[in-house]
């Protein structure tokens, strides 16, 4: 009998040290947090986006940011063999399909995690067989990725009318802020 006390002891001071320990270190906020995470960026506090680097495009000749100023850019960061992009991809092209004649431009960054998915011919394929009809740049060698300091797909920008980065969301979810955060963007005056 003492030995399974001394036991149920043992366990209950190891549970309760580990939780002291999440606890201490702040740990509890990355358990508890949902999947993906958000922020958003008052202009005054935004950054001037990096360019693009040069890549093979689809759907589009090569864009410069510089030349999309007075439109509203929504830059996705994905893959084609990541499921999680692939669960973005209907609002994306939505938010295309409704926004574009209103000024919304949308970019999709490849940047692929697997060998097939760095070949042009194997991402045409799929941008084709998605039904995706918005510019993609490839980004083989991560030099977009890296300058806008992506650690994750899918990862969105969306940037204001004048370049500058306004609003980042990390993984899935968030479609209801991202539509509200792009009419915003839509309906505010150039400066």
């Amino acid at each position: 009998m003492d030995s399974r006390r001394n036991m149920l002891i043992g366990i209950v001071v190891g549970i309760i040290i580990v939780a002291a320990s999440i606890y201490a270190t702040g740990f509890t906020k990355v358990l508890l947090s949902p999947l993906g995470s958000s922020a958003e960026y008052k202009s005054s506090e935004s950054a001037t986006a990096p360019d693009l680097a040069t890549g093979e495009w689809i759907n589009s000749e090569p864009l410069k940011l510089q030349d999309l100023r007075g439109r509203v850019v929504l830059i996705e960061f994905w893959t084609f063999g990541c499921y999680n992009c692939r669960n973005t991809l209907p609002f994306v092209k939505s938010w295309n399909d409704r926004y574009r004649e209103k000024g919304l431009t949308v970019i999709g960054v490849h940047s692929p995690e697997f060998d097939e998915e760095r070949k042009v011919e194997s991402l045409r394929r799929e941008v084709a067989s998605l039904g995706i009809s918005y510019p993609v740049v490839t980004d083989n060698d991560y030099q977009t990725w890296k300058a806008y300091d992506v650690e994750a797909w899918p990862t969105v920008f969306l940037l204001d009318k004048q370049g500058r980065i306004r609003w980042k969301h990390v993984g899935e979810g968030d479609y209801d802020e991202a539509e509200r955060l792009i009419q915003k963007l839509l309906a505010e005056k150039e400066t």
